[in-house]
């Protein structure tokens, strides 16, 4: 079983339990994800099974969308609610205007730079900074540059903000909570976080854990996972070279340069059975997975 589930993961757990608890309902010998969720957020988790774990890093490199619920007026040392509260404004100081957070907003729309959190996984030294932050130690992180969409004001109740977000991988909700809630000059941390899409896989067509292995349209193959990858047709000594791992030249004139918007395609034999994906460089595909479908 070769497939990715589109998995509404429930509130409470980690990424690393979902997948466990998929593994074991599936009976499957790996599995893995693609993209990490907090436990207290919710929403789409790519699980992949099998064969499907090689083609992870594709799906986690696509745009993400979320809904984040944010706090105005309080800051915890982790930017959610799992944290300690380390400044509050006064209710009575927090006369905040939507026109104002609407044109904070805009400054974080575009390429940013953004510092991740203490508390996150990201390894220093082979020790994840969770940890050094749990025994009091926070050190320097560097930036790092994430591409904003959007930011779209869902409601705002003070002093409840709620954003529907389109961003790049790699951006920490959290610290974009943070980091909004400091330009307002009140401070925020996050009370939600839904993650509603990652590329072509929506919230909509997700399933609980619970609702597995019944809910089909949650289930996809490796062919329609990457569907938004361009494919080429190999046959005779570029099908055989492929297969074995080796790169295939092409001339200037090839078809091969109308996949100019995307590096990666999918590797297809005359039957139209996707066996491997492959990367275009100048003059030749590279070989980067090879698939045993």
């Amino acid at each position: 079983m070769n497939i990715i589930i589109n998995l509404n993961k429930d509130y409470g757990i980690t990424s690393h339990d979902a997948v466990t608890s998929v593994k074991k309902l599936f009976k499957v010998r790996k599995a893995g994800h693609a993209g990490t969720l907090d436990p207290i957020a919710t929403g789409v988790l790519l699980i992949c099974l099998n064969e499907a774990t090689k083609i992870s890093p594709f799906l986690s490199n696509m745009d993400k969308e979320y809904i984040m619920t944010t706090k105005l007026g309080e800051t915890t040392d982790t930017y959610d609610t799992e944290g300690r509260v380390i400044r509050k404004v006064q209710s009575s100081h927090l006369n905040v205007q939507i026109k104002e957070i609407k044109e904070i907003i805009q400054r974080f729309i575009g390429e940013i730079e953004q510092v991740p959190p203490m508390y996150s996984a990201i390894k220093v030294s082979g020790e994840p900074l969770y940890k050094l932050a749990r025994k009091g130690i926070e050190i320097e992180r560097r930036p790092r540059k994430v591409i904003i969409n959007s930011i779209e004001i869902i409601s705002f109740k003070s002093p409840f903000l709620k954003l529907k977000v389109s961003c790049s991988k790699g951006t920490y909700m959290r610290s974009l909570c943070n980091d909004i809630g400091n330009a307002i000059g009140v401070g925020a941390h996050m009370v939600e976080l839904i993650r509603t899409k990652i590329g072509h896989f929506h919230i909509e067509n997700s399933a609980k854990i619970s609702e597995l292995p019944h809910k089909i349209h949650a289930m996809y193959s490796i062919d329609s996972a990457l569907n938004y990858l361009p494919e080429i047709i190999l046959e005779g000594d570029n099908l055989r070279k492929a297969k074995n791992g080796n790169p295939i030249t092409y001339v200037s004139d090839s078809p091969i340069h109308q996949f100019t918007h995307s590096p990666f395609i999918r590797l297809k034999n005359p039957e139209g059975r996707l066996f491997g994906i492959g990367k275009v460089l100048r003059n030749s595909i590279k070989i980067e997975r090879l698939l045993k479908l």
